[in-house]
């Protein structure tokens, strides 16, 4: 099994550290995708962050059975790159799971796969849910078919669990 991590400069540390260490125990390899491969600046700067591959250069959806989405500034420029959204898009449609924490639903909002779905996220982004078309649910972690989405860091040991459960299928 593989998961893919979409990041960028600005990334909420934990809410990527935490479900790659979670996914690796599992024994599930881990693709830390961004702009650009290399060193990533988290926004607290806890633990040094790299990814492996640049965002044009991902595997495709077939490839990967899990997609994680950390919240933080970085979704700013997730969201923004086609690359970025075409697997987003790729991996909601094909059924893998989908894993989107705190600041992290934005780019499944601009991948425009929300629409009727239940979810949560950041207070900060709640209003841009409901814009997309989804219902916002004031709960730590919601599930609805293979997408998972948490509130916040605050969330994450529940967050991982509902993940990796949906993932063992």
């Amino acid at each position: 099994m593989e998961a893919l991590i979409l990041a960028g400069n600005g990334v909420e540390d934990w809410e990527l550290m935490y479900p790659c260490w979670r996914c690796r125990e599992e024994g599930i390899a881990v693709d830390i995708a961004a702009p650009e491969a290399g060193a990533i600046e988290g926004v607290h700067n806890c633990y040094p962050l790299v990814a492996n591959v640049p965002f044009f250069d991902m595997w495709g959806a077939d490839y990967y059975s899990l997609l994680i989405l950390p919240g933080g500034t970085s979704q700013e420029v997730v969201r923004v790159d086609k690359h970025a959204l075409d697997i987003t898009r790729a991996m909601v449609e094909e059924g893998k799971v989908v894993a989107a924490i705190g600041h992290g639903i934005e780019t499944l909002v601009s991948a425009g796969v929300m629409e009727g779905r239940r979810a949560t996220c950041a207070e900060g982004v709640r209003d841009e849910l409901r814009l997309a078309g989804a219902q916002y649910v004031d709960e730590e972690v919601v599930v609805d078919g293979k997408i998972v989405t948490g509130r916040g860091a605050e969330a994450l040991p529940a967050f991982c669990r509902e993940m990796l459960k949906l993932l063992r299928g």
